[in-house]
């Protein structure tokens, strides 16, 4: 295949709206606030291995030794281990995904616990970290929260990191972000090609002002993330947006089936997009059924040697929290 250079503006963009986590300390970060407050959400579902450190991190470095952030929330996302119990043990506010959404639809997936997160916040400037991250540093808020302190035309920061893949027989430093280069990059290359320049459009870190979080939609589930960056570059323009290389990222790595259902969600997500743009006519693809194939008995298809398994992969959407009056959000 032939390679060509990138699209101008792509290139102009990455270079003046890409930083590093190192060019800020927390200290200054602390300066650069002017009164506004910082929250920071991380969403888990039995995390209890890995949460308490990220917000013990947070809490000592970020709220206690330097007063940058002002609020450590995890949302309980339907936990069945200690999550919420070592969460609050290390310092941080615990609200159940359930209890915020009270009243409304129920819905599953990441998306609306992060919904839940924002709903249940006060920041000024909001900032989302999975749960599930190992070696977690400090640098991982701050990178995010640099550009949004520092400049006032910074609507949105994304993430972006080396990920190594831990094999049997040895690490592959990238070769994480599957999902990423399989499904999403080639989707947003073609229908949204001014969002290219992002490293990890798919990053669980990021951050933005409450404004204007708070005027998009949150898909439900793991299409939430190229959700968000559509709608933002609809709403606020390529511009407002930025990414900051956060260094390297440790975390538990899905199995290839749930990949595919990963992958089949954001696609699904996309096609609902392309529906908005007036690219496809109907607002929901043919099926939102992903038939996936399991080693076993062959119960289910025995001349295959291998069980059936069907998925329904659709998502659902929290409205935007602007178009909801406040009582009909129960924030725990």
């Amino acid at each position: 295949m032939q390679q060509v250079s990138a699209l101008p503006v792509v290139e102009a963009w990455a270079t003046y709206r890409t930083s590093n986590a190192a060019q800020w300390t927390a200290r200054e970060l602390a300066r650069s606030k002017k009164g506004a407050k910082v929250s920071v959400v991380i969403p888990a579902r039995n995390e209890q291995a890995t949460v308490g450190v990220i917000v013990d991190v947070i809490r000592r470095h970020l709220a206690e030794r330097v007063a940058l952030v002002d609020e450590i929330l995890v949302v309980d996302s339907r936990s069945t281990d200690d999550t919420a119990e070592v969460a609050r043990a290390a310092g941080a506010r615990v609200v159940a995904q359930d209890e915020v959404t009270r009243g409304l639809p129920r819905m599953e997936g990441k998306g609306d616990a992060l919904w839940a997160g924002l709903a249940a916040t006060t920041g000024d400037v909001v900032a989302f970290v999975d749960g599930d991250l190992r070696d977690f540093s400090q640098d991982f808020v701050t990178g995010l929260l640099g550009p949004l302190l520092t400049d006032r035309s910074v609507e949105f920061v994304k993430g972006f990191y080396h990920r190594p893949l831990v094999k049997s027989e040895g690490v592959e430093v990238d070769g994480g972000g599957r999902v990423t280069e399989l499904g999403a990059r080639p989707l947003i290359n073609l229908f949204w090609p001014e969002l290219a320049g992002f490293v990890q459009p798919l990053a669980g870190e990021y951050a933005g002002r409450r404004a204007t979080f708070e005027r998009i939609p949150f898909v439900s589930g793991y299409g939430v993330e190229i959700a968000m960056l559509i709608d933002l570059l609809d709403l606020v323009g390529l511009d407002a947006l930025a990414q900051v290389d956060l260094g390297e990222r440790h975390h538990r790595h899905q199995s290839i089936d749930a990949l595919g259902r990963m992958s089949a969600q954001i696609m699904v997500t996309a096609w609902s997009r392309l529906h908005r743009r007036g690219l496809v006519t109907e607002p929901v693809p043919p099926t939102t059924l992903l038939t996936q194939f399991q080693r076993g008995a062959g119960g289910g298809l025995p001349h295959l040697n291998r069980d059936i398994v069907v998925t329904d992969v659709g998502v659902g959407e929290r409205p935007p929290l602007s178009t909801l009056p406040r009582q009909a959000v129960r924030a725990a």
